[in-house]
């Protein structure tokens, strides 16, 4: 059963321009696929999987594999709410494997069994690390958000693998992806704190976990319970964002609803209900978080900015509110990513380990 929501395509495009630029796609691409969307439901031309899709197999039949996985990526968006856009993910996947063999650095895609509920769940993985990395080197877990996934994010992700000393583990939250799993907030923190042991035995020990948006919330979770050695959260919410009236733009409520498990738009008082149980109130009452940086874009519609300037003031934590840019800095990565590589290297090179696991 298809789960839609009201979205107004050129609405997205307005949002998501300077990310769909910024991770690759020529802007004249974006621009052209643009004029063409009439709807974002519409499974025919002038439909946002249809457009998307249509640019994707362009770049597939140029053998220009990563880009037809980022427009797919694109195709897909924001959530997999019908048959197309799991058509369009299973095809990005399949196109991002195609380009594995030129990312310039180790690959491997695997499938971990992982707790969850009293069972197992399924989580894909995949792993890069630049060539000759010793194998007892750190590991970086990292993941994006609610619609923002790992092989959207590849840029970034093999980035870090190719600056910085360490293996990076990228995942999708409970969830979004390839999850096989709601999202939930106990569940989560069970998954995550699974991907943590794993990546404990991957490499030296050392953890660190990235996290952007949605997946910021998590990567603050895991640091503010001292279970990883350090913790990097870009965007991500913690408390004030899961109060009613939050994730209202954009149609962030259909997103963050469907990612839920929702089978349809749940209302204001059942969507504000279950995002209640996310609040890391608990944990920010708490001193024993392992070092931070929290970061993020001054001006983002998603998260108050109370849900990173909660953070100044907590031992072992650098906080940054970027101005003149948005949700995740997206508009400014450029400045915000440097940033970001810098601190993780000096958490990498010997300031992690300090707080107890």
């Amino acid at each position: 059963m298809p789960y839609q929501w009201t979205l107004e395509a050129q609405e997205l495009f307005g949002e998501r321009y300077a990310q769909m630029v910024g991770t690759g796609l020529p802007p004249a691409e974006v621009d052209s696929v643009r004029s063409a969307i009439t709807d974002m439901w519409l499974d025919a031309p002038g439909g946002w999987v249809h457009e998307w899709s249509k640019l994707a197999e362009s770049y597939a039949t140029a053998g220009a594999h990563q880009q037809a996985a980022l427009a797919y990526g694109w195709a897909k968006f924001p959530s997999l709410a019908d048959e197309a856009k799991r058509v369009a993910q299973r095809r990005q996947l399949a196109q991002y494997l195609l380009a594995a063999p030129g990312f310039g650095l180790d690959f491997q895609r695997d499938v971990l069994s992982l707790p969850h509920h009293g069972g197992f769940t399924d989580v894909p993985v995949h792993t890069f690390a630049a060539s000759g990395l010793p194998a007892n080197a750190p590991v970086i877990i990292a993941s994006g958000g609610v619609d923002t996934w790992k092989m959207d994010l590849h840029g970034l992700f093999a980035g870090m693998a190719l600056q910085l000393p360490a293996r990076v583990v990228a995942f999708d939250i409970p969830g979004t992806g390839e999850s096989a799993v709601p999202m939930t907030a106990d569940g989560g923190a069970e998954i995550i704190r699974g991907l943590i042991a794993h990546a404990r035995a991957l490499g030296n020990g050392v953890v660190v976990h990235v996290g952007i948006s949605m997946g910021g919330h998590f990567a603050a979770r895991s640091g503010l319970a001292g279970e990883v050695d350090a913790a990097m959260v870009l965007g991500g919410p913690v408390e004030k964002a899961f109060t009613r009236g939050g994730f209202s733009r954009f149609g962030m409520a259909g997103i963050v609803g469907n990612a839920l498990g929702f089978n349809q738009l749940p209302g204001t008082d059942e969507l504000g209900a279950r995002l209640a149980t996310f609040s890391l109130r608990p944990l920010l009452d708490q001193d024993r978080n392992s070092p931070m940086l929290v970061i993020n874009g001054a001006d983002d519609v998603h998260m108050p900015q109370d849900d990173t300037l909660v953070f100044a003031g907590r031992r072992n934590t650098t906080v940054k509110l970027i101005e003149g840019t948005g949700h995740c800095a997206v508009s400014k990565l450029d400045e915000v990513v440097p940033v970001l590589v810098g601190w993780l290297a000096d958490q990498l090179t010997g300031n992690v380990g300090a707080s107890d696991r």
